[in-house]
């Protein structure tokens, strides 16, 4: 009988404690194996106590999701990583469609489809755009999952303020067997609530644009992040 493989679910967090838990949660009622990764920024808040709760192991990295998640890998011991935002709900059996996924033999990494906890006629639209099999839109707050040996591959996360999540995709994408899965995630929309839909969705395009156009990530990142946000929107989605 072949045993289901073992998952490494990695989490970056920076002041994430009001949404982390929910996601542990969640995770915590798939199925086994998994390892849970939280890999924080150095939060100021909760957030480390919170995942040392529900059974996460926790690392701290240099600020950054891409050295967070690249720390994470390094750590997990997980033939399959699924790097997850701390925000996302998995769906009840999101590491078993993973794990189907990734018998297919030509299949070595994927993500999921997305929708919002905020189901506004705009964000619906967005989340309808991640049907497209198109890796342009892979963003983090997807899922990416990967076989170890895919990730260590395409050397992992390139370590940018910004735009890390698609080019990992396209990375994985070139390097064959990437899978676009007929399920999604859950995102929360907080980012959305705070600045407005229609204006957040504008400064996103603009800067998928300059990714699109090749600009140097440091040149645009402090677009993206912007002032910090209050203790309920943190920018870890």
């Amino acid at each position: 009988m072949t045993h289901p493989q073992l998952i490494s679910v990695i989490i970056p967090t920076l002041n994430e404690e009001s949404t982390l838990g929910a996601t542990l949660r969640r995770l915590q009622r798939q199925e086994e194996p998994f390892e849970l990764i939280v890999v924080d920024g150095r939060s100021e808040d909760e957030t480390r106590a919170v995942a040392c709760s529900q059974g996460a192991t926790v690392l701290q990295a240099p600020r950054g999701r891409a050295s967070q998640m690249n720390r994470g890998a390094e750590a997990a011991t997980g033939r399959v990583f699924l790097f997850l935002h701390a925000d996302t709900l998995l769906p009840p059996d999101g590491l078993s469609t993973i794990r189907s996924a990734l018998n297919d033999p030509d299949t070595s990494s994927g993500t999921f489809r997305l929708q919002f906890d905020d189901p506004t006629p705009l964000l619906h639209f967005y989340a309808q755009c991640t049907r497209w099999p198109w890796i342009r839109l892979c963003f983090g707050d997807r899922g990416q999952f990967a076989e170890r040996s895919a990730f260590e591959a395409v050397g992992g996360f390139p370590e940018w303020p910004l735009f890390e999540d698609l080019e990992l995709a396209s990375r994985l994408r070139e390097h064959g067997g990437f899978r676009f899965l007929d399920t999604a995630v859950t995102t929360s929309a907080r980012r959305f609530r705070r600045c407005g839909t229609l204006r957040q969705q504008l400064r996103n395009l603009y800067l998928w644009s300059h990714y699109m156009w090749g600009t140097d990530p440091e040149r645009v990142a402090h677009r993206y992040h912007g002032p910090a946000p209050d203790a309920e929107t943190q920018p870890q989605s």
